[in-house]
């Protein structure tokens, strides 16, 4: 374990020297900053109110909309999978929300939602096909012989699905937001960088564009992977500790 920490640790450093002697060798703060820039454009933004405050709304609503995406997903697939006309239904739905381009559901979104909501709205459309889709696959890949062995000994329902289904479900659930977690990320930052609503990362980013701050940039979406490593390992850890339980 140890030899694979210092070897990942190795990689890393290589990039990181690379990165800063490419931001020297260029010598072009406006097109590239290196990650000592990098850090102090971050020191220096860290330690105001408005920097802990953009993280904050971002997150919150970020946060949101995945996990009013989750509980969607997971609700309207575990339905289409007992109720086949229902999944028929959605079909064409959830077809839709995998086909049309984030861009779109960012400008159809501020327009029926604002600013203020824009985040929450386009993290939701683009998780929650990813949920629904994961949600029936788990379900469906239920052990046959266990199901077929609680009918003839009539276990109750809810038994059933915490039993059989829940451990067939998990593994793809985790699978999913593996993907969706940092889809939502994504997603929700560039609909931000688009609406810019007041107190947000992504209108910190594009104040930084139109600024020429490009240390403050690389700062900004610096913290955004920071955010959504931290959030990754939360919701993953919660669903392998209801995995085990």
């Amino acid at each position: 374990m140890g030899r694979r920490n210092l070897r990942r640790a190795g990689i890393l450093l290589f990039w990181l020297a690379l990165w800063q002697g490419a931001a020297w060798k260029l010598a072009q703060p406006i097109f590239l900053v290196g990650p000592w820039e990098t850090v102090q454009a971050l020191w220096r933004l860290s330690g105001s109110s408005a920097f802990w405050q953009a993280v904050a709304w971002s997150f919150g609503r970020i946060g949101a909309g995945f996990g009013l995406a989750f509980l969607a997903g997971v609700g309207c697939g575990s339905l289409g999978y007992a109720l086949p006309w229902f999944g028929e239904l959605l079909a064409p739905v959830v077809t839709l929300m995998k086909t049309v381009p984030v861009a779109s559901f960012v400008i159809l979104a501020l327009i029926w939602a604002g600013a203020e909501r824009l985040s929450v709205v386009v993290s939701f459309l683009v998780v929650f096909p990813i949920l629904y889709v994961n949600t029936i696959a788990g379900l469906k890949a239920a052990d046959r012989r266990l199901l077929e062995m609680a009918q003839v000994f009539r276990v109750r329902p809810a038994a059933k699905i915490w039993h059989i289904y829940r451990p067939a479900l998990v593994p793809y659930l985790l699978s999913a937001c593996r993907v969706a977690l940092g889809m939502a990320w994504k997603s929700g930052v560039a609909a931000e960088v688009i609406g810019t609503p007041a107190h947000s990362i992504g209108e910190r980013l594009y104040m930084a564009k139109v600024f020429f701050g490009t240390d403050e940039l690389f700062a900004w979406t610096a913290v955004v992977i920071a955010l959504s490593f931290l959030f990754e390992r939360a919701v993953l850890a919660l669903l392998k500790k209801a995995a085990e339980a």
